[in-house]
C-alpha cells in the first residue's frame, strides 16, 4: 500500500512539475507567434536543401525569408556531389552549424534559431560517421535492446554534428522485393517493424527527434515501381500497413514523414484521413509532419490531383503537412493561398506553433550553439550489430570452418568491394574504415592459411568476367567462399531525379538496388548465376554468401552450397562479422525479417497471408520463410503455460540449449484467429525475444500479449523458432 501511494505521489509530482514548463513554453510560443509576419510564419514551415547552399546564398535566403531549418547540409554522395574530400567531417559540420545558427540568431528580425535535419536510416549520412547494417540487416537481429543502443549511438553522432532531426528509421512494410527501397525497411511484418523501429526511436530521441518514414503503405507499390500506387482496403491498411506506425508513435516519435505513393487513388501527402483522422485524432500525435522531398510538388506533376502547384500546396496544408521538405511549394505559393482564402491563418499558425514549440522544447532558443565534438566511431557497436544480423540459411555441417584449413579461395563480385556492402543512403567512406569479406577472412584465418582471391565477374557488367581465374582458385583451394549479391553503391556517372532517386540508364554500374533501381526479376544480375554453377560443378566444399539489399532468388545456391548465408548490407564491419561467423568466433542467430521467394512470380509472398494452393511450376511457400535462421547449436522447447487475465495473456515456456555451442535463440510467438468477422491471417507475430543460452542450460521465457484489440473467440497460440518451425501449440478461448 505504501509503495502504491508513493507511486501515485511521484506521478502527481511529475505531472505538476512538468505542467508549468509546458505552460511556459506555450506562452513563449504564443508571444513569438504574435510578433511574426505572415512571411516569417511561412518561413518556419520551409526546410530547403542544405548541401548545395554556399554562404552568400544562405545569407540572401535568410535576409529575404528566414526559414525554419535545412535538410541534408551534411549529406555526401554522388547526388549531392560531395566526396570524401569535399564533404563535411564532424568538426567541420559542427563549425558550419554554429556559423549558420549565428547568422539566424543575430541577423534576422526575430532571431529564431534554425534546425538541421539529416538522413540517418542506418547511421548518419555524413563523412566519417559510423555505418551500420541497412534496415533489413538491423531487423534481422530481432534484438530490441541492441537497436535501442544503435538508435542512441546514431542520435548522438548526428546531434554532435548539429542535427536536431534524424530522418529515420524507415519502417515501411515491404512485401514486394522488386521495389528498390526494400533494403531500408524492417521487413514484411508490422509487429516486428513497429517494435524494432520503436526501439531505434527511443534511442535516437535521447539526443534529437526521430522522423519516422514513410506514412504510409509505401512498400507495396504496383509493379514494384518506387512511388507507384498502393492498392489496399481499409482493413488491411489498419492491420498491416499503419499499425507499426502506431507502435512507434506510442514510443514517442516526434515527427513523421509522408510518402510519395497514393493509396487507392489518394496521395499520402494530401490524405487528411491519414494525417488528421488517424495520426492526430485517433493516435494523439502531437509532433511534426514533414512532406517527403518534392511530394507536394508531385500532387500536380505526378498524381495530377491538383491542377497547378497552388492547388497542390493547398491540398498538403489542408491535409495536415506542417513542413515542406525542399521548400518548393510553401515558400512560393502559401502566401497567396491565405490572401485568396484557400488557406487560413489559423492553419498556418497551428503548424508554426508545432515547429516553434519543438525548438523551445529542445532548448534551441536558450542554447542555439553546439560544442565542436571529438570525432568518434562506434566500431565495436557496428561489429556487434553486423554479427547479430547475419542469417545462416543452410548448413550441412561444414560450418563453423576449421581455422586449421590450409587453402581458402575467396571469390565473387562482393568479396572485396567496399561500397557494395554498405547500402544506399551511405556517405563516402575512408577505405581503411570498412572491412570487406576478403579482409575479414584474412583477419580471422590462421596465419598458416593460404588465401587466394578472384573476382570472377561484376554485379551487372558482363564484359569484364574472368571465370578462369576464379575456377583455378577454387580448384586450388580446400574450400571456396563465394560472395555474390547486389549493390546500392551510387557513382558519379549516374544521373539523379530531383528527389535524389537514381535514374536507370545505359551506364552500367554495380548498382541494381537502392532508391530508383526497381527490378522486374529477383534473379542475380549479370553473370553471377553462371559463376555459381561453374564453381559448383567442381564438386568441392562451397560456402555461398549473399550480400544483398533485397531477397534475391537462391534456388541454385541452395542446391549447390554446403552452407548458405545472407547479410543485408552488413555495414562497415561486415567483413569481420561474416568471418567471425564462418570460423565460429560467433554463433549466428540472425532471423529473416522478410520471406525469400522461390520465384519472382510468387510476389507477394509473406508469412501471414492465407496459404494458397501450389503453382504448376513450384510450391506456393517461400524458399526460406519469415523468421528463419540457423545456429551451430540446437534448442528444445517445452512446458508451455498460458495464463489469462482481463487484458493480457502471459505465455511461459522453457528453452534448453541441447547442442555443443553457446548461442542465441530467437523465440517467436505467433497467434492465429481461427474464425473472425473478416478473413483472418494465417498467423501473426505477437511476441519475440532474443536470448543467450549456454550449452546444456535452460532459460525460462515469458512473453505477454494484450487482448484489447482481439475479437472474442478461439485462437491458436504457436511458439517456435520461425514462422514455419513451430515447437509448441495450444488453443485458447478469449
Amino acid at each position: 500500500m505504501k509503495m502504491r501511494n508513493f507511486a501515485i505521489i511521484t506521478l502527481f509530482l511529475l505531472v505538476s512539475c512538468s505542467s508549468p514548463k509546458r505552460d511556459d513554453i506555450d506562452k513563449k510560443v504564443d508571444n513569438l507567434l504574435s510578433q511574426m509576419t505572415l512571411e516569417e510564419k511561412i518561413g518556419q514551415l520551409c526546410c530547403p536543401i542544405g548541401f548545395s547552399l554556399d554562404d552568400e546564398a544562405y545569407h540572401r535566403l535568410m535576409d529575404t525569408l528566414p526559414v525554419g531549418g535545412f535538410w541534408a547540409v551534411q549529406r555526401a554522395d554522388p547526388w549531392s556531389r560531395k566526396t570524401l574530400e569535399t564533404g563535411l567531417d564532424a568538426r567541420e559540420s559542427a563549425s558550419k552549424f554554429n556559423e549558420m545558427q549565428r547568422y539566424a540568431v543575430e541577423n534576422t528580425r526575430l532571431g529564431i534559431p534554425i534546425y538541421w535535419a539529416e538522413e540517418c536510416p542506418h547511421g548518419l549520412m555524413a563523412v566519417g560517421a559510423t555505418v551500420y547494417p541497412t534496415g533489413l540487416g538491423l531487423a534481422a537481429t530481432w534484438d530490441e535492446e541492441l537497436l535501442y543502443k544503435v538508435g542512441d549511438a546514431i542520435g548522438a553522432e548526428a546531434a554532435g554534428r548539429g542535427a536536431q532531426f534524424a530522418f529515420g528509421p524507415v519502417i515501411d512494410i515491404a512485401r514486394d522485393p522488386r521495389w528498390s527501397r526494400v533494403e531500408e525497411t524492417f521487413g514484411e511484418d508490422p509487429y516486428l517493424s513497429g517494435t524494432l523501429g520503436g526501439a531505434v526511436v527511443r534511442g535516437m530521441q535521447n539526443h534529437l527527434a526521430a522522423t519516422v518514414k514513410h506514412f504510409a503503405a509505401y512498400g507495396i507499390p504496383e509493379g514494384g515501381h518506387n512511388g507507384a500506387a498502393s492498392m489496399t482496403g481499409p482493413n488491411m491498411l489498419a492491420s498491416d500497413y499503419i499499425s507499426n506506425f502506431e507502435i512507434v508513435v506510442k514510443n514517442g516519435a516526434k515527427s513523421i514523414m509522408t510518402s510519395y505513393n497514393a493509396i487507392d487513388g489518394t496521395p499520402c501527402t494530401s490524405n487528411s484521413y491519414l494525417l488528421k483522422d488517424i495520426l492526430r485524432e485517433q493516435w494523439g500525435f502531437k509532433g511534426i509532419v514533414f512532406s517527403d522531398l518534392g511530394s507536394i510538388w508531385a500532387l500536380h506533376s505526378t498524381h495530377r490531383t491538383a491542377k497547378d502547384q497552388t492547388e497542390a500546396t493547398a491540398q498538403a496544408l489542408n491535409a495536415g503537412v506542417d513542413i515542406d521538405l525542399g521548400a518548393s511549394n510553401y515558400r512560393v505559393y502559401l502566401k497567396n493561398l491565405v490572401r485568396t482564402r484557400r488557406a487560413t491563418s489559423l492553419q498556418i499558425d497551428d503548424a508554426v506553433r508545432r515547429v516553434l514549440r519543438f525548438k523551445y522544447e529542445i532548448g534551441l532558443f536558450d542554447n542555439p550553439y553546439i560544442e565542436v565534438p571529438d570525432t568518434k566511431n562506434n566500431e565495436s557497436l557496428s561489429l556487434e550489430t553486423s554479427r547479430k544480423s547475419i542469417v545462416l540459411l543452410k548448413n550441412d555441417g561444414i560450418l563453423p570452418l576449421s581455422k586449421d584449413i590450409k587453402k581458402i579461395a575467396v571469390i565473387g563480385p562482393n568479396a572485396d568491394n567496399t561500397y557494395n556492402q554498405l547500402g544506399d543512403y551511405t556517405a563516402p567512406q575512408d577505405p581503411d574504415d570498412v572491412v570487406t569479406v576478403l579482409e575479414g577472412i584474412r583477419n580471422r584465418a590462421s596465419a598458416d592459411t593460404k588465401i587466394v582471391y578472384a573476382k570472377g565477374c561484376s554485379i551487372r557488367d558482363t564484359q569484364d568476367a574472368d571465370f578462369s581465374e576464379a575456377i583455378d582458385a577454387a580448384k586450388y583451394a580446400d574450400v571456396t567462399i563465394l560472395v555474390v549479391g547486389g549493390s546500392s553503391a551510387r557513382d558519379f556517372k549516374t544521373s539523379y531525379e530531383e528527389t535524389g532517386a537514381a535514374l536507370v540508364s545505359d551506364h552500367i554500374s554495380d548498382m541494381d538496388c537502392g532508391e530508383g533501381y526497381d527490378r522486374v526479376s529477383l534473379e542475380l544480375s549479370g553473370l553471377q548465376e553462371d559463376l555459381i554453377k561453374e564453381i559448383a560443378n567442381l564438386h568441392k566444399p562451397l560456402i555461398i554468401i549473399y550480400i544483398e539489399g533485397r531477397p534475391y532468388l537462391k534456388n541454385t545456391a541452395n542446391a549447390s552450397a554446403n552452407a548458405l548465408l545472407t547479410a543485408f548490407y552488413p555495414g562497415e564491419q561486415g567483413g569481420n562479422a561474416i568471418a567471425d561467423v564462418i570460423f565460429g568466433n560467433y554463433n549466428p542467430a540472425g532471423r529473416l525479417p522478410i520471406s525469400q521467394p522461390r520465384h519472382t512470380g510468387q510476389i507477394p509472398v509473406y508469412y501471414s497471408q492465407p496459404r494458397p494452393h501450389d503453382y504448376v511450376e513450384c510450391e506456393s511457400s517461400p524458399l526460406f520463410c519469415f523468421g528463419h535462421g540457423l545456429s551451430y547449436t540446437d534448442f528444445e522447447y517445452k512446458n508451455l503455460s498460458v495464463n489469462k487475465s482481463d487484458n493480457k495473456i502471459v505465455f511461459s515456456f522453457d528453452v534448453t540449449n541441447t547442442g555443443d555451442y553457446d548461442g542465441d535463440e530467437v523465440v517467436q510467438l505467433y497467434l492465429r484467429d481461427e474464425y473472425a468477422t473478416i478473413t483472418p491471417a494465417e498467423k501473426l507475430l505477437k511476441g519475440f525475444k532474443r536470448v543467450f543460452i549456454q550449452k546444456s542450460d535452460t532459460q525460462h521465457i515469458t512473453l505477454t500479449i494484450s487482448t484489447q484489440n482481439l475479437e472474442s473467440g478461439e485462437f491458436t497460440i504457436m511458439v517456435g523458432a520461425s514462422s514455419d518451425d513451430i515447437r509448441l501449440k495450444e488453443k485458447i478461448v478469449i
